[in-house]
């Protein structure tokens, strides 16, 4: 199955030859401040199942891990497309947002509910980890 989404101008495409059951909810301040939101909607996806077309841009930070992370986003609107680091293994993270067929997959984990606001709910049944999870 080949998931196909878009940043807001379409210039950067995004593919994802994988299916989901679910997603991940981050409320890393990092992620909070690329989407310009109070967290960010995520899967994990093999590097060899994603295609990404389109005027990208990297942003590279290192975490408290020590660990570099690489902020993929449209280099033309600056929308997020995806972050990876060694921390994923072979996968990397692909913001959600940019794709209509998430709208109706669950949530089954929270990460860094430590940095939750405090008007967002925990999502029932999810997992909670007060930062990463564990590999």
């Amino acid at each position: 199955m080949t998931l196909k989404g878009a940043c807001l101008c379409g210039e950067s495409t995004i593919e994802l030859n994988s299916k989901h059951n679910s997603q991940v909810i981050c409320h890393c301040l990092d992620c909070k401040r690329t989407s310009g939101s109070a967290f960010s909607t995520n899967v994990l996806v093999p590097r060899k199942d994603v295609k990404i077309m389109g005027p990208t841009k990297t942003y590279g930070v290192t975490v408290a891990n020590g660990n570099l992370v690489s902020r993929i986003f449209c280099g033309n609107c600056g929308s997020a497309i995806s972050h990876d680091s060694v921390g994923f293994g072979d996968a990397q993270a692909i913001q959600t947002g940019n794709f209509k067929d998430f709208a109706n997959v669950p949530f089954d984990t929270e990460l860094f509910v430590k940095d939750r606001w405090s008007g967002i709910a925990a999502i029932p049944d999810a997992q909670q980890f007060e930062q990463m999870s564990p590999a």
